[in-house]
């Protein structure tokens, strides 16, 4: 099966995500240990590839076909066998390894990405189901990284209030609906349990998303400095 063809060529995953991820790249500049952040940033690029499987897919069968590749790769992880010479199945496999990551955790990013096939406008509970299974997620896997005994459905939220704010983009909701989506989510968020202070960055990327559901488009500079005072009050 051919590999991904994104980054084939790309050993730097921080430059991958950095390209392909800006926003959530920002949030993992807050983790100030450089093995937690390398850590994380393989999270992301994980969660990348599998966002660009459907959206760069020629057709619903190319897509599948991507998707498995890195159901594959899981496989090889789990197994405890060779992984495939790619960067970001590579570094995946030695986050899982490090921290004990849950294959059905990470299995489930996988299966969330099946209703982009579809190309169409999601109803409500899908909706709310694809932004949980992707960026809420990688949320609560990156959350568990950065601190095990933080709580992580804070994280999520935040995360997921971020997605949703640009489901519209990737025309898997009208306008109206993601941000409707998005604002209940920042309200979920606001109601849980923080995350610890180790484990905020998970969640910073939600300071983000009011800013794009004003339909506004922040400078480089003003999300970094919306994430650091996300992050100075503990809060999105």
């Amino acid at each position: 099966m051919a590999e991904p063809e994104d980054t084939e060529a790309l050993d730097d995953l921080d430059e991958v995500v950095r390209r392909g991820d800006p926003d959530r790249w920002l949030a993992s500049r807050l983790i100030a240990d450089a093995q937690a952040r390398a850590d994380v940033v393989a999270l992301l690029a994980f969660d990348l590839e599998l966002a660009r499987a459907p959206r760069r897919a020629s057709n619903a069968l190319v897509g599948e076909i991507r998707l498995t590749w890195w159901r594959e790769a899981l496989d090889e992880t789990f197994a405890g066998r060779p992984v495939r010479r790619h960067p970001t199945a590579l570094a995946l496999a030695d986050v899982v390894r490090r921290h004990g990551l849950p294959r059905e955790a990470l299995e489930g990013l996988i299966d969330a990405r099946y209703v982009e096939l579809d190309k169409r406008v999601l109803d409500p509970v899908e909706l709310a189901a694809w932004a949980g299974g992707t960026a809420g997620a990688a949320a609560r896997l990156s959350a568990q990284v950065l601190d095990p005994a933080s709580p992580v459905d804070a994280a999520a939220l935040a995360a997921e209030a971020w997605a949703l704010a640009h489901a519209a983009r990737f025309g898997l909701a009208e306008e109206p609906a993601a941000r409707e989506a998005s604002r209940r989510a920042l309200a979920g968020h606001r109601r849980a349990k923080p995350v610890t202070t180790a484990a905020f960055p998970a969640a910073a990327v939600g300071a983000l998303a009011t800013s794009a559901l004003r339909g506004a488009t922040a400078s480089d500079f003003g999300k970094r400095a919306r994430l650091l005072w996300a992050s100075l009050r503990g809060r999105v």
